[in-house]
């Protein structure tokens, strides 16, 4: 395995046990052993949930945690929630919860932090963090902007941005395909 995304869904057991039906120190351990004991290129990914495991004690919690185990250029991503099967009745994450997190998780001196599932292009862009040049421009799934040199450097300063790169920037987008739906011919059933 090269890469992966881990969800960390909270960052109590609390939540872990009553939302998820499972454990945090699971995931924590093996959030652990990806960095110390693999060479697979991680990010991690946590979804607010309005009420659920969004308060700033939880994140500044979790983005500690992340800058105390894994270190300053493990990716960190929260994404907004959105109603949906089991969780309709809570609201969607607003903007401003991601941005906050956004900032307590760089505040405590993660370099690699994003908003996911909201239209944010400064949140979902990938900064320099010696010079604070913008290496890689997003809005949603596209590319505005590529300031990589072929070795992953910034071409502003030269300073090394931690990640996996090509040494030019892919052709992204959105890549959605019109599906149409047809009723199938029932399936005779043999007697």
């Amino acid at each position: 395995m090269d890469a992966a995304n881990i969800d960390l869904k909270g960052f109590t057991e609390g939540f872990y046990k009553n939302l998820c039906t499972g454990k945090l120190a699971p995931v924590l351990e093996t959030l652990e052993y990806l960095k110390h004991e693999t060479n697979v290129w991680f990010e991690i990914t946590t979804l607010l949930i309005p009420g659920e495991n969004d308060s700033t004690a939880e994140i500044e919690a979790e983005s500690a945690w992340v800058m105390d185990r894994l270190g300053p250029d493990v990716p960190l991503h929260f994404t907004a929630f959105h109603p949906d099967w089991k969780l309709m009745d809570s609201p969607p994450t607003p903007p401003q919860t991601l941005r906050v997190a956004r900032r307590i998780a760089m505040d405590a001196g993660l370099r690699y932090v994003y908003t996911g599932n909201i239209h944010d292009p400064a949140g979902q862009s990938t900064h320099c963090h010696a010079c604070g040049a913008v290496l890689i421009g997003r809005d949603w799934y596209d590319i505005t902007a590529w300031h990589l040199a072929e070795d992953g450097r910034c071409v502003a300063c030269g300073t090394r941005c931690h990640g996996v790169f090509e040494a030019i920037a892919g052709r992204w987008g959105r890549r959605r395909q019109p599906l149409q739906l047809r009723a199938s011919e029932p399936v005779p059933v043999a007697s």
